[in-house]
């Protein structure tokens, strides 16, 4: 699975470079990293940091606004912990050895491609603010009380601020992220985050 998904970011990647050799305007290439937790509860915790890669492509620019979509790949490297074992209700085949089993402190990993739509607002020549909203197929590899482990979704609605430098983009990215599998899987509570990002881009 790891190396067909590779494969296929690189397919991708080389796509995009032969189209902005075109285009010269239109596309960027970035980086981001990020970190965040859980929204305050007494169910569990969730930690995470992250790191993605950022293909943006200008749709249409007009006088006041900016419109872009973006692809992301990106792998979240999360810490979780079930706090309140009466989550795991008596009715569950086996709750005791489950409750046993989530309460400890587990590692997650996702692999994650997300889809945005990006709406920016210049406010001089360096500086712009956005509003961005993204959601996109994962693959988690941990099963918790929240979440089955294999296929799942992550949605994301981001504010952020970026300074221009040359053809340097830099971004200060807030985010919030709820992660679930609509139903595909037997758990599926999911779980909640706030984030932020910091990156660079390249305009090609």
């Amino acid at each position: 699975m790891n190396r067909k998904l590779l494969l296929a970011l690189l397919f991708l990647f080389t796509l995009l470079k032969l189209s902005a050799q075109e285009k010269n305007n239109a596309f960027k290439i970035g980086f981001n990293f990020g970190f965040g937790s859980e929204f305050n509860n007494r169910n569990y915790t969730f930690t995470n940091h992250f790191y993605k890669m950022q293909l943006y492509y200008t749709l249409k620019e007009k006088k006041n606004f900016q419109y872009e979509i973006l692809v992301q790949p990106e792998v979240n490297f999360g810490k979780h912990q079930l706090l309140n074992f009466y989550f795991v209700q008596p009715f569950e085949p086996d709750y005791l050895e489950k409750r046993e089993r989530f309460t400890k402190l587990k590692t997650v990993h996702e692999y994650v491609l997300n889809l945005g739509f990006l709406i920016r607002k210049p406010i001089s020549k360096t500086f712009s603010f956005y509003v961005l909203g993204s959601i996109g197929p994962m693959i988690t590899d941990t099963e918790t009380e929240r979440m089955s482990e294999g296929f799942a979704f992550a949605d994301v609605l981001a504010v952020g601020f970026s300074i221009k430098a040359d053809r340097f983009q830099f971004d200060f990215r807030p985010s919030v992220r709820h992660v679930s599998n609509a139903g595909f899987n037997d758990k599926n509570a999911g779980y909640n985050t706030k984030n932020i990002e910091l990156g660079v881009s390249y305009g090609l």
